[in-house]
């Protein structure tokens, strides 16, 4: 039982033992209206947007809100291919043509539908990758859609990028040692302006890890790294040659330092559980010394491992990860006292070396939030948060006063929900069912009447 629980329960047990002549019912009914899942909502007028209905057989609504949906996998696409399974990561980009570019990831983890192979493929034996997606701002209708990137494994989540380009993290340290035909565990960039298969160069110094998301900082040119394992860290890659500004867009092939993040004074701190919340941590940050290991194949953690002798901390799960307004959030799927998710943001200092980490939110119920996925901060500032586990499958929303509200349920399965993004101009919301049916969907409605 956590803190927070034992807390409620001694509160409500008083409660109950001096109130007996109430009658069951109403006393149901007080613990019910206390409930964390109760008060930590945001209602009408607080950020939240009110109930869901049924808005389509796939998906519930707040009232106003409608959806669209394209590129089923499975279904052909414009170059004549076939639509990979297991949307996953994803994010919007302006067209010159005042279009909407989606990058979309495939987190498949073998052939899955084995595309012929390209000129471009990076391991034939692999069937992940990206898509990419031409919208229509206005419709949000499927204009174009085709294979950017080939022949990677689990392509999870990922981040876009102050240069116009997604970067694409494979959620695997598996090798040659399973029959594919390279190493994977590494990050990709595809550029949004693509309009085919991208030629596939690993960038190595970024680390082979069980890579999950990454948010790049447009004042520095450093790109964030989560890791999906638990004990898995949060790090940051500072390259030579950084992103300066559009006519200096840097270069993440030309190499860098990695670094894992530790708790000043806290040597090899714990932050999966026991944490405060809102109460700013200190933070330093380690060097890795050998970001592609030989042994990462047989050892997903070999990197993890480096950081970690030299104090830096653990999380639990680290998935999402997203930059706004100087700052880079991201979620953990299971950490908390409760197992059910956190969310954390982290401020850079002053000087390169510092910053602060700060416990944003962490879920009390799975009624609350249960495992959140993929994230991404909307225009209004609220973050939104995808989840990962359960029978049912919600998008919700976290203001920036901590509260929650429930913006989409899955209706059509009990599948991920993953990628979400909205577009350039902020009306449309974009996100992935990642199976049953495999699905991209677009959102939009009276964005004003709360936080997204």
């Amino acid at each position: 039982m956590s803190r927070f629980d034992r807390r409620e329960f001694l509160r409500l047990s008083g409660l109950l033992a001096g109130t007996a002549a109430l009658g069951f019912s109403r006393l149901q009914a007080l613990a019910a209206a206390d409930h964390p899942s109760t008060r930590l909502r945001a209602g009408v007028g607080e950020g939240g947007y009110g109930p869901l209905r049924p808005a389509g057989p796939d998906l519930a609504l707040p009232d106003g809100f409608q959806y669209r949906r394209f590129g089923d996998a499975g279904s052909l696409m414009s170059d004549g291919h076939v639509t990979p399974l297991l949307h996953d990561g994803m994010a919007a980009f302006p067209l010159p043509n005042g279009n909407i570019r989606l990058v979309r990831n495939h987190e498949v983890a073998g052939r899955g539908i084995r595309q012929p192979t390209f000129p471009q493929t990076y391991d034939a034996m692999a069937g992940g990758g990206t898509t990419s997606l031409e919208v229509d701002p206005v419709t949000r209708e499927l204009v174009a859609d085709f294979t950017s990137l080939d022949g990677t494994v689990r392509n999870c989540a990922g981040g876009p990028t102050p240069w116009g380009s997604w970067l694409s993290c494979e959620e695997t340290t598996m090798g040659v040692g399973v029959g594919l035909q390279r190493p994977h565990g590494y990050v990709f960039d595809v550029p949004a302006a693509a309009t085919g298969p991208v030629a596939p160069v690993p960038l190595r110094a970024m680390g082979r890890f069980v890579h999950e998301a990454v948010a790049a900082d447009p004042r520095t040119g450093i790109v964030y790294e989560t890791e999906d394992q638990y004990p898995g860290g949060f790090y940051r890659f500072l390259p030579d040659v950084p992103y300066r500004s559009a006519s200096e867009p840097g270069d993440l092939t030309a190499g860098g330092r990695l670094q894992m993040l530790a708790i000043d004074g806290r040597r090899r701190a714990d932050l999966s559980r026991g944490q405060d919340v809102e109460r700013p941590m200190a933070v330093r940050w380690v060097d890795i010394e050998d970001p592609d290991p030989r042994e990462a194949e047989a050892n997903p953690a070999a990197v993890w491992s480096q950081g970690r002798r030299q104090g830096g901390a653990a999380f639990s799960r680290c998935e999402g990860a997203w930059y706004a307004d100087g700052a880079v959030y991201f979620s953990c799927t299971d950490g908390g006292d409760a197992g059910e998710g956190q969310v954390w943001v982290f401020r850079p200092g002053a000087s390169e070396d510092g910053g602060t980490l700060t416990l944003l939110f962490e879920s009390p119920d799975a009624r609350v939030l249960h495992n959140p996925d993929n994230v991404c901060v909307s225009p209004r500032g609220a973050i939104v948060l995808c989840e990962d586990g359960g029978p049912r499958q919600f998008v919700r929303g976290l203001t920036p006063e901590g509260l929650i509200f429930d913006f989409v349920e899955n209706l059509a399965s009990t599948s991920e929900i993953a990628g979400a993004t909205f577009s350039p101009d902020g009306q449309t919301l974009f996100f992935n069912l990642q199976n049953e049916p495999g699905a991209t969907y677009a959102v939009w409605g009276p964005w004003q009447e709360g936080a997204l």
